[in-house]
């Protein structure tokens, strides 16, 4: 999405936030793929196991899904039925999207939030390492849990706002991500 000369200077830099974010956690989805080759090849060619690079692959994937599902969000790309949506007009889509952050994002945000925060105070407590030897940082894995709730808790702030304001006809909606497709 480009950006509207229209939108608030915080909305698009919670904007360039989120995308900055996703384009970074990308990359790791190729550090990924080569990591996994590698082990493949370790194992079944020379015989050697490592369960440090094992587990990085967990680690990344981790961080891919859970970092990620704020750009998702902010590029549309979420999984959506939407047999009626794709009719609406873009304040109608607006009204969709707004009650949808209001009613489901942030509340759903919030819920795992409160109930994963002992979890992974827990784990930070013990500075809670890998049982079989692998990556001493099992705590930080968890605290991506809190850290996807961030994202999207601030993107969740850009979707407000963006609605808002299409739905008062000061910006134009520039995502139809969702189009019907024929």
């Amino acid at each position: 999405m480009h950006a509207n000369a229209q939108e608030p200077r915080l909305l698009r830099w919670l904007d360039c936030f989120t995308e900055g974010v996703g384009r970074a956690i990308a990359w790791l989805v190729i550090i990924m793929m080569v990591i996994q080759f590698a082990i493949v090849v370790l194992r079944y060619v020379v015989g050697i196991n490592s369960i440090v690079m094992q587990e990085s692959v967990m680690y990344m994937h981790a961080a891919v899904f859970m970092l990620g599902a704020a750009w998702t969000l902010k590029r549309d790309g979420h999984v959506r039925v939407d047999i009626f949506y794709r009719r609406f007009s873009d304040r109608g889509r607006a009204w969709v999207d707004l009650l949808g952050t209001l009613f489901l994002l942030i509340p759903v945000s919030l819920f795992i939030a409160f109930s994963s925060f002992s979890y992974v105070r827990s784990s930070w407590v013990i500075m809670e390492r890998s049982p079989d030897g692998g990556i001493p940082g099992v705590f930080l894995l968890k605290t991506l849990i809190l850290v996807m709730v961030g994202l999207l808790l601030l993107q969740g702030i850009a979707q407000l706002m963006r609605q808002t304001l299409i739905i008062r006809g000061k910006l134009t909606n520039t995502t139809h991500a969702h189009e019907e497709i024929v």
